[in-house]
């Protein structure tokens, strides 16, 4: 119990409110103590990321962006491919399958690319 109040941010004594709530489900050890389930702690900590209000973006340091449309994504179990034609310019972002779903990323979509990078490498052709 101690464990899953400390994963959650909150105290002992609020997992038992919760369990008296029904807001959690909770198992007894055979010496009585509070057991509670990894899948109880993932829920919850769902249900938090759900109620979450984002703030909008105000202001930010990146300078680069480029509005486009997705123009392919690929997503296995855990990454995913996402290209965005923006203009002439063609960017591509390995993100997490979880973030694809999330944003419900499909091609056609409308989307912004915002390009921060900590390496610039600069190329001359040849005349």
């Amino acid at each position: 119990m101690g464990e899953a109040a400390e994963m959650l941010g909150v105290s002992v004594e609020t997992l038992r409110r919760w369990e008296a709530d029904g807001r959690l489900t909770m198992e007894r050890s055979e010496g009585g103590q509070r057991l509670v389930e990894v899948r109880e702690v993932s829920r919850l900590l769902a249900e938090r990321r759900k109620a979450t209000v984002e703030r909008p973006i105000v202001a930010q340091s990146a300078r680069n962006r480029f509005e486009g449309v997705v123009t392919r994504v690929e997503r296995d179990g855990v990454a995913a491919v996402v290209e965005v034609m923006s203009g002439p310019h063609r960017l591509v972002s390995l993100m997490t399958a979880e973030a694809v779903v999330e944003m419900d990323l499909k091609v056609g979509d409308d989307a912004v690319c915002v390009v921060k990078a900590t390496n610039v490498i600069v190329e001359v052709p040849s005349r």
